[in-house]
């Protein structure tokens, strides 16, 4: 993976204050939001590159750390231990100090230079990304394509997936160090609901228009669920308000095949309007019978 210098893609200097990065990162991710260019792979790229810019830099021992070790950043940690202890051998060896030249042999070991040490091997940083699908695309497994660094994944998407939850996708991380393991890819789903219905949990609720005279009599309707109609016996004298269970039409669980959750219905009773002047004497004369 080629170094990505997160000051130039928040288009930033390096003396920028915090107010500068959130504003910078607020800036561009406007622009660049996938929902404003939906068929833009370039702007998707670099929405994917000013979230992990800002990751870093709004973070201030992430920033210090980035400032000092720049594409290393996430192992300045290790990297400091190695040297001490490096320096601590030299010491008990030479009784010398840590030079300059030792100090570059040494981070070149580490860092895939042409140093005299041993390499050591470093995982590859993790990216974290969000991604966002409408509910009816959370009902079925489906597959989606990503951009990330630069390359296409076609990742597989269970169905059941809940809003706000993380999936890891393993080694479609940072590149490892020396050939270590390459780091994972952290996606967070942000769902939106382009349907009638409120899910929570795996639980399905909507509300239904009932006729009146359907409420009155009872008899038979259909009703939309999340994957098709359904016909309802509806019994006689029903309520405004009352509510009915569907087993097993709501959300699949996240992945259990064959397990759902439930369709609630409320019942909302429609009054009839712009009644004929026969249905108004029906009306009345029901009236005078009921009082």
């Amino acid at each position: 993976m080629s170094f990505v210098d997160y000051y130039k893609v928040l288009e930033i200097d390096k003396n920028a204050s915090e107010d500068d990065v959130k504003k910078a990162y607020r800036k561009l991710a406007r622009k660049l939001h996938p929902d404003l260019n939906p068929n833009d792979k370039e702007a998707n790229k670099k929405f994917q590159q000013i979230n992990e810019a800002n990751e870093v830099l709004s973070d201030p021992e992430k920033r210090k750390k980035y400032n000092l070790y720049g594409e290393n950043w996430e192992h300045g940690a290790e990297y400091e231990q190695a040297r001490k202890n490096q320096s601590e051998n030299k010491n008990r060896t030479y009784n010398g100090g840590f030079g300059e030249e030792d100090y570059s042999d040494f981070f070149g070991s580490m860092f895939g230079g042409s140093g005299r040490g041993t390499q050591t091997k470093f995982r590859g940083q993790d990216y974290n990304s969000e991604l966002q699908i409408n509910l009816t695309n959370a009902y079925t497994t489906h597959q989606q394509t990503l951009l990330v660094n630069g390359k296409n994944v076609r990742i597989t998407i269970p169905a059941g997936i809940a809003n706000a939850q993380t999936i890891k996708l393993k080694g479609y991380g940072g590149k490892g160090i020396n050939g270590g393991p390459d780091g994972d890819l952290f996606i967070t789903f942000n769902i939106t609901n382009d349907t009638k219905f409120k899910r929570i949990n795996n639980d399905l609720y909507a509300s239904v228009d009932l006729p009146l005279y359907t409420a009155v009599l009872g008899g038979e309707m259909m009703v939309d669920t999340i994957d098709g109609k359904i016909k309802l016996k509806i019994s006689p004298e029903t309520q405004n308000g009352t509510k009915t269970r569907i087993k097993g039409k709501g959300f699949p669980f996240y992945k259990k095949d064959g397990q759902f959750g439930d369709l609630y219905i409320t019942y909302s009773i429609k009054i009839p309007t712009q009644l004929s002047e026969k249905e108004k004497e029906l009306f009345a004369e029901l009236s005078k019978i009921i009082h």
